[in-house]
């Protein structure tokens, strides 16, 4: 799965991000914490310098990478549970269209990055300790919205980068898998009607 896509330069990818971010909490209507919203931008920025320690979450069939995080001990588990969940989120937040176009069935997606990040946290309490706030466990307990925040990233990076009839092709196509308000509103912007059907972009 590609992870090469154009975003506008700016002097601090982490800015760019957090800015990004916060567009995308506010667009979606979608409230969270300050870590939670530090967590997103840490996860994007990783992975727009890709490296051997963040390939693919999807380079291997996700039930064996959960067995094996889970079969794990200590400072490897925890290492790997959130590395899966990580890469779970990023990947269908940024990717989803491709997720989707592949058959893998989305809901079970989400499920196996909401586990990991869900054990990940338990590792960081005490046995017998009361469960208590923390970024993973909001991760967890929210992770289909957290998907949705990076749609929205996404969306408006591909937005920004579309140049060209070429470009105005994959912001159309993008707009037929995902339906996304932020690429029809691009789309408006440069004098295009998005519809579905015979009709197609007027």
């Amino acid at each position: 799965m590609s992870r090469t896509t154009s975003i506008t330069i700016s002097p601090s990818i982490s800015d760019y991000f957090m800015n990004a971010v916060g567009d995308a909490l506010h667009a979606r209507k979608i409230e969270a914490s300050a870590a939670a919203s530090h967590y997103l931008v840490g996860v994007l920025c990783d992975y727009a310098h890709p490296s051997e320690d963040n390939e693919s979450a999807f380079s291997r069939p996700l039930a064996f990478q959960l067995h094996d995080a889970l079969e794990a001990s200590g400072v490897t588990r925890f290492r790997r549970l959130r590395a899966l969940g990580d890469g779970v989120l990023y990947g269908v937040g940024f990717f989803g269209g491709h997720v989707d176009l592949r058959g893998i069935d989305r809901g079970y997606v989400i499920r196996v990055g909401a586990t990991a990040y869900d054990n990940a946290s338990a590792m960081m309490r005490t046995p017998g300790q009361r469960a208590t706030h923390d970024v993973l466990s909001e991760l967890a307990d929210r992770f289909e919205q957290f998907v949705e925040v990076l749609n929205e990233v996404a969306d408006g990076a591909i937005a920004q980068a579309a140049q060209g009839q070429r470009g105005l092709l994959k912001l159309y196509e993008r707009w037929l898998r995902t339906g996304s308000s932020r690429i029809a509103e691009e789309l408006g912007a440069r004098g295009l009607v998005a519809t579905r059907g015979k009709e197609g972009v007027h």
